[in-house]
């Protein structure tokens, strides 16, 4: 999904959230549970963008179905070196309904684990605004 590369690339949560279906799930690489809601998916995906740096997407894909989409990234978080994968599906408007994300190595995901808990009491004042 070009427009959400872009979009998050240049770290427009604007443009982001203008992507975002209103039921929107967001599927953490460091939660079980997933969060459901366009507020707080927005509200997590901020919180990444300040921890994340050096970010950028490195390759995307197309899947079999046009809904579903997966963008290859690298970041840093504290120091480590950060892969991870993007995967997208959009719902018949061509609004992002589902997002899954998934890091490697151990190290960074533990690392974007501590970053994000620190996040935490931002991450629910912008959900709830």
């Amino acid at each position: 999904m070009d427009a959400f590369r872009t979009a998050a690339e240049a770290r427009d949560t604007d443009a982001i959230e203008a992507l975002l279906a209103e039921d929107v799930v967001f599927t953490s690489p460091v939660a079980f549970k997933p969060y459901p809601g366009k507020a707080l998916t927005l509200a997590i995906l901020r919180g990444v963008l300040r921890v994340f740096e050096d970010f950028r997407y490195v390759r995307g894909y197309e899947g079999t179905d046009p809904h579903d989409s997966a963008l290859m990234f690298t970041a840093t978080v504290d120091g480590k070196a950060l892969q991870g994968c993007d995967f997208l599906h959009t719902n018949a408007d061509g609004l992002i309904d589902e997002l899954t994300v998934m890091v490697r190595p151990l190290s960074a995901a533990q690392a974007l684990a501590e970053a994000m808990n620190a996040q935490f009491t931002q991450i629910q004042r912008d959900a709830a605004s």
